[in-house]
């Protein structure tokens, strides 16, 4: 893995972008460590891989994808994160909200709080999805900060 095959030249614009994104600190790590990456690797006085690699504890392959994404792709694609695959989530939105309501209203009777096999079968009854487990009830209260225990 070599440096020499995926050069990183940035202008004076780029070089500004990404000391702003280091500086402010605002964004993912990930994304600041490979603003950090290109910042070392920049130019004909640049790091070499190695180099870059013990003074950012990362894995050298990481400096090397880094670097040739730059030198394919550009200097955003480089910095960002790709989607990522997998399946989306079932449940956001409206219905999320409606379950989430559910779960801060008053339990039924004879119940001292709401369970999450109780909030799964009153979402399904009330038409609010076709089917839901109760533990796609858990990460959604997950979400909004909600514990029923």
């Amino acid at each position: 893995m070599s440096q020499k095959s995926h050069k990183v030249r940035l202008n004076k614009k780029e070089r500004e972008y990404l000391q702003a994104i280091v500086q402010t600190g605002a964004d993912k790590a990930r994304k600041i460590t490979r603003c950090r990456v290109l910042l070392l690797a920049d130019g004909t006085k640049g790091k070499t891989d190695e180099q870059i690699s013990d003074s950012l504890k990362v894995c050298l392959a990481t400096v090397f994808n880094i670097r040739r994404r730059y030198s394919r792709t550009g200097l955003e694609a480089a910095i960002n994160d790709l989607p990522r695959s997998g399946q989306p989530p079932k449940f956001n939105g409206k219905p999320a909200a409606r379950i989430t309501a559910i779960a801060c209203s008053t339990p039924p009777d004879g119940r001292a709080r709401w369970s999450l096999r109780l909030l799964a079968d009153q979402a399904i009854e009330l038409d609010i999805v076709d089917s839901i487990s109760h533990q796609s009830v858990s990460n959604i209260l997950k979400k909004t900060n909600l514990s029923h225990t």
